[in-house]
């Protein structure tokens, strides 16, 4: 009996696709890879990766596995095949724990050194009403960033860097029910400190009873203390709506939809509220440096260490004559490997020759 076919495979079966095919939309989303560099970082660095590959999903390997053997030119050499656009990689050292994020092929590289994390578990066990299911990880999450207004170069780079990594969302056209996550970045003006955060979106509708809410859901109510169904809608009415589900300003959260939604009671120009449960995990993170290129480049910028002019042009002459000498040994030994070919060829040819001549001696 043949084995079940699963995601995307069952999905291109029902209609009627090859099992590995990709929409020309899904090929030029970004693709992020999520692995570990170093060879200890602790089960903590390795429970935040798993987070970390549920929050690129769906453009992301989930189950990729990483040996000691792998090293970063393995990665970049298969993106170009799979569509991966950036490298995210975590590690892990006496002082800190590090992030890098690497724009494939020609960088630039961000490191980040990751203050303080939560895992998405101990987040979602402290929630009362957890928020999690996995239709929501089928499409990618929504990228609010807040404080990135600076023109300095450093946090053109990062915003940048960030919003390479999510698909572009066509305001005119998006469907609204396909967007289930929101990821925000706010940036600390004082520290220059990063928050990252994870959010589930929700949609109620708003401006109607707690009983109609309910009926609108496809709850079915308890109407065991009531005489009928009018008596139910006039007690429920009167309450107000569940004070755990609305916070802050009320006019806050409140949007007048666009477009009908899947869920139950979210109609076209009537009256929704946008409910955040945080689903994790949550990073504070800190710009170490920035390099050009893919991790060997120019740092283009430094947290802490600042070089005067004279001593970045000394640098740049050290780079360009180590590149020079890489350039030229690779030269060399591709020479050395071709001498070798021929001479080796030379010398099958000649003893050819003699094997041919004793031959015909005989």
């Amino acid at each position: 009996m043949g084995r079940k076919q699963r995601g995307r495979a069952a999905r291109n079966a029902r209609r009627k696709l090859p099992p590995n095919f990709e929409s020309d939309e899904v090929k030029r989303a970004p693709h992020v890879l999520v692995f570990k560099r170093g060879p200890t970082i602790g089960n903590n660095v390795k429970e935040l990766i798993k987070d970390m590959r549920r929050v690129m999903e769906p453009f992301t390997a989930p189950n990729l596995k990483v040996s000691r053997k792998n090293s970063l030119k393995d990665f970049i050499a298969i993106s170009s095949h799979f569509h991966v656009t950036h490298l995210m990689t975590f590690s892990k050292t006496q002082l800190s724990t590090y992030m890098r994020l690497i724009r494939i092929p020609r960088g630039p590289t961000l490191n980040f050194r990751i203050r303080r994390f939560t895992h998405s578990r101990d987040i979602v066990s402290a929630l009362r009403r957890p928020q999690t299911f996995p239709k929501q990880f089928e499409h990618a999450p929504l990228l609010v960033m807040n404080g990135f207004q600076d023109e300095s170069i450093h946090i053109k780079l990062i915003a940048t860097m960030f919003q390479n990594m999510f698909p572009s969302i066509n305001v005119a056209t998006v469907d609204l029910s396909t967007i289930k996550r929101c990821v925000l970045l706010s940036l600390d003006p004082v520290n220059g400190f990063i928050e990252f955060r994870h959010y589930n979106i929700k949609i109620v509708p708003s401006g109607i009873s707690r009983a109609a809410k309910k009926l609108l859901q496809g709850k079915v109510p308890d109407l065991s203390r009531f005489n009928d169904i009018s008596d139910f809608m006039y007690r429920e009415g009167n309450a107000s709506e569940s004070e755990d589900e609305s916070t802050g300003n009320q006019d806050e959260n409140e949007v007048i939809l666009s477009q009908q939604l899947r869920s139950r009671g979210n109609l076209k120009s009537n009256q929704s509220a946008i409910r955040l449960t945080e689903i994790g995990p949550r990073m504070t993170l800190e710009l170490v440096k920035i390099e050009e290129g893919l991790c060997d480049g120019e740092v283009l910028y430094h947290t802490y260490i600042s070089k005067t002019p004279e001593e970045i042009t000394e640098l740049r002459k050290r780079n360009t004559d180590k590149k020079r000498l890489k350039d030229q040994r690779i030269r060399e030994q591709e020479e050395n490997v071709k001498r070798k070919q021929e001479n080796k060829k030379q010398n099958d040819e000649e003893m050819d020759e003699e094997e041919s001549s004793d031959d015909a001696d005989e």
